[in-house]
């Protein structure tokens, strides 16, 4: 299996135990981190041509995944 880059657990090294619990214990975050990393896997196969999509749609998803981290590192900051 290829690596994915981006996954949160290397966006936010240092966050990791903190992020899995609130995975466990805060749905609204469990729900905003299954989008995040729907999302980082069809930009890395988009990124990869696995599933090639246009520049337009690609830069569509990155802009998603950006908002997604940004809602995800707001409700870690805050924990």
């Amino acid at each position: 299996m290829t690596h994915t880059p981006h996954e949160l657990a290397e966006e936010f090294p240092e966050k990791i135990e903190l992020m899995s619990d609130l995975k466990q214990s805060d749905a609204h975050f469990a729900k905003l981190a299954d989008e995040y990393h729907e999302l980082n896997r069809a930009v890395h196969r988009a990124e990869t041509n696995v599933e090639p999509i246009s520049e337009a749609a690609e830069t569509e998803l990155r802009k998603k995944r950006a908002v997604l981290k940004d809602e995800i590192w707001g409700i870690i900051s805050k924990a």
